[in-house]
């Protein structure tokens, strides 16, 4: 008995946590990110400034706030994020329970026959009734850090979880705006074609009327018409994308595109920020990407992995008890002959089976360095992006104001050729080519200001804001794929 107890002192004397401790890894490898960004010197941004939780206001466009509110609040992908994060808090709090006292209850009626052998009885024994209960408790000493192992895993899924919720609103914010930029700019398109429709029926008017008096000929009146007609094909598949933004708004917002404002169907300017646009620094960028923590809370779940699998290489030890009853009738449960109980150590070491363990180990060893891996590059790819979306914007500006430039001037060559040709002087050709002109002049800027929208919500999507201070998803209900018992 002395010899059993000292081998259990010594297993809690050499009891320890096992596994390497996790210690979070520099932001970027090789060192920390560079403060500044490389594009950041463009006058469009504001470096000083911190990027606002809500982006979407500095457009200050209340039709854009309500619709990134509903997608934040209704959209599915959100509800899927927020599921997943109920999970991971629900098996956090299970392996926590897992380090307290565990109990079971255990009531067992039977009726047959038992040995009389087993019994002591020099005799057979007859059938009859035997009833038994057995009330057990049992700690898990936890020596080699098993369960705390797994407390650091669901801990760090659920920093994980917490983070691809806050990354889904981050692309449902983005993907908000862009929809509705998608509309939005369709709909400059549509009023940019239908002015230009506009001017191809006037210069059509006055060259029929010119043909009618015999000054022009027929081939000006044909190419004046083709022009229109050409011009005014382009209406349908800018109507399309028009309502193709409308569907993917209503998917985003959980609702019917017939039942989104009108004033959405009715937008022809994109929303766009015409003043410096707050963006922080590399370090604030990092830490604020939910990608980044993500990536960093599932490394941090690997490592302590680790542990878990270590611990089964050494024996699991508890401490526990059992008071129990058995009687072959029901009064004699309480009396005191009826009574058992037990306590002392339990120990469970899987030997036999040491090689898998060792074998699970190395998988777990192997899956941390594929989690490392993993943080480096996607600390990399923000870097990247961001980088990328700066230059984009910037270079996207210079091309819009050269654009609008060349509108301004096709504008007035087009006036001057057509007060021309109206006053029977100039020639239809040089009539024809700057109303082409202006046309495409037109479309190319159009294009231009809404790509600049899209580049500045890019912009935004790679900063990763947008899930602080976000209002609660709606919560995902059983109600309507479930049947309530009714007595």
């Amino acid at each position: 008995m002395k010899g059993r107890l000292a081998a259990v002192g010594t297993l809690l004397l050499a009891g320890c946590t096992v596994g390497p401790n996790y210690h979070a890894p520099p932001l970027q490898v090789g060192g920390t990110p560079p403060a500044a960004f490389l594009g950041a010197g463009d006058a469009a941004y504001d470096q000083q400034g911190a990027l606002p939780p809500r982006w979407w206001r500095l457009y200050d466009d209340p039709l854009l706030d309500g619709l990134e509110e509903k997608a934040l609040t209704h959209n599915t992908d959100l509800r899927v994020a927020l599921a997943s994060l109920q999970q991971a808090q629900a098996a956090l709090r299970g392996a926590e329970l897992a380090r307290t006292p565990q109990t079971s209850l255990t009531l067992d009626p039977t009726y047959g026959q038992a040995s009389g052998d087993s019994k002591g009885s020099p005799v057979a024994l007859k059938p009859g009734f035997a009833y038994a209960g057995t009330e057990s408790i049992s700690y898990d000493l936890d020596l080699f850090g098993r369960l705390k192992r797994s407390i650091e895993v669901g801990q760090a899924n659920l920093g994980a979880a917490q983070a691809a919720l806050d990354l889904a609103r981050v692309n449902v914010a983005a993907a908000t705006a862009q929809a509705y930029v998608t509309v939005c700019a369709a709909g400059l398109q549509i009023a940019v074609t239908r002015r230009s429709i506009t001017v191809t029926e006037q210069s059509l008017a006055v060259t029929q009327r010119r043909y009618d008096a015999g000054i022009a000929g027929i081939n000006d009146v044909v190419r004046a018409r083709t022009l229109l007609r050409q011009t005014a094909a382009t209406l349908p598949a800018l109507e399309a994308q028009q309502r193709g933004g409308l569907f993917t708004l209503a998917t985003l917002t959980g609702d019917a595109p017939e039942t989104l404002p009108t004033q959405v169907a009715s937008c022809a300017a994109p929303p766009l920020i015409r003043h410096p646009i707050p963006i922080g620094d590399g370090a604030t960028l990092l830490a604020r990407r939910p990608d980044v923590r993500e990536a960093e809370r599932k490394l941090a779940s690997a490592v302590a992995g680790i542990g878990v699998s270590t611990a089964a290489l050494y024996p699991s030890v508890s401490l526990g008890g059992s008071l129990g009853t058995v009687a072959t009738s029901v009064p004699d449960i309480v009396k005191d002959r009826g009574f058992q109980w037990s306590v002392g150590p339990l120990l469970s070491w899987s030997i036999p089976n040491l090689g898998r363990a060792r074998a699970q180990v190395a998988q777990s060893n192997a899956a941390a360095r594929g989690a490392l891996a993993q943080f480096d590059g996607t600390v990399l790819t923000a870097l990247r992006e961001t980088e990328g979306a700066l230059n984009t914007l910037a270079r996207r500006l210079d091309t819009e104001r050269q654009l609008t430039a060349a509108r301004d001037d096709a504008a007035t060559a087009n006036a001057n050729t057509a007060r021309l040709y109206a006053g029977g002087i100039g020639q239809f050709l040089d009539t024809l080519d700057a109303e082409r002109t202006l046309i495409g002049a037109e479309n190319s800027l159009a294009n231009a200001t809404a790509q600049v929208s899209q580049d500045q919500i890019a912009l935004f999507l790679a900063l990763g804001g947008g899930w602080q201070d976000a209002p609660p998803v709606k919560d995902t209900s059983l109600e309507t794929v479930t049947e309530r018992k009714t007595r």
